[in-house]
């Protein structure tokens, strides 16, 4: 399920060596490029410290060039703070609030649009690996605010394969994006601790857990 059915407009060398890691630890990796020089792409699902290891050897291998989140104290740390930035890293002041985050990476993009610059901001929705009742909506509001398509990179540790071929244009409308992204995902996510992994809706709209877990 595509709205930008390839051949895509963005294209990367990758890396062979990053691929041969990959078949090295048993994976494939399903990408065409991306759509657009602008854009957000969720990483989904994340129930294991093992989730981000395998984004960043599919990161490495594909030659994809990310920005993040994470939290300003860390960039603060000598030597570790550059390292981030050299990662895509953008420093995020808690006390900003959810708001105050998407606002200015929001301005980041439409100044990076307004240049004709790449800018992709990746993040993982379900915010954590513990189980929570659906996702936080960071990502959506970046993509809706900003008009940029949202990605999707889904992990299937049944199959040891990572797929990047879904993107789609949101609407403001989120029962019918999420249900969209929903169609797109649970087909091919298969979690490491498929248990743990949240369901594909947004907090606000979320319903609590049977077992009564938070």
């Amino acid at each position: 399920m595509t709205d930008f059915p390839p051949p895509q407009a963005v294209q990367f060398p990758g890396s062979a060596v990053g691929r041969w890691v990959l078949r090295r630890l048993g994976w494939r990796v399903h990408f065409e490029g991306l759509p657009s020089l602008q854009g957000v792409l969720i990483v989904y699902p994340h129930t294991s410290n093992w989730d981000p290891v395998f984004a960043y050897a599919v990161k490495w291998a594909l030659g994809l060039r990310l920005r993040y989140w994470a939290k300003a104290s860390l960039f603060r740390i000598p030597l570790l703070g550059a390292w981030l930035r050299s990662f895509g890293g953008i420093p995020i002041e808690r006390g900003k609030g959810a708001q105050g985050m998407v606002g200015d990476t929001v301005a980041q993009m439409k100044q990076a649009q307004d240049r004709g610059e790449y800018f992709w901001l990746a993040l993982a929705p379900e915010g954590t690996r513990k189980y929570m009742p659906g996702w936080r909506s960071g990502f959506y509001r970046v993509a809706v605010q900003a008009g940029v398509p949202l990605g999707m990179m889904v992990l299937n540790y049944q199959k040891r394969e990572a797929r990047v071929l879904d993107f789609l244009r949101l609407t403001g409308d989120e029962a019918v994006d999420m249900a969209r992204i929903a169609a797109a995902l649970e087909p091919h996510a298969v979690a490491y601790h498929p248990h743990d992994a949240a369901p594909i809706r947004l907090l606000d709209s979320a319903a609590p857990r049977e077992d009564g877990k938070a």
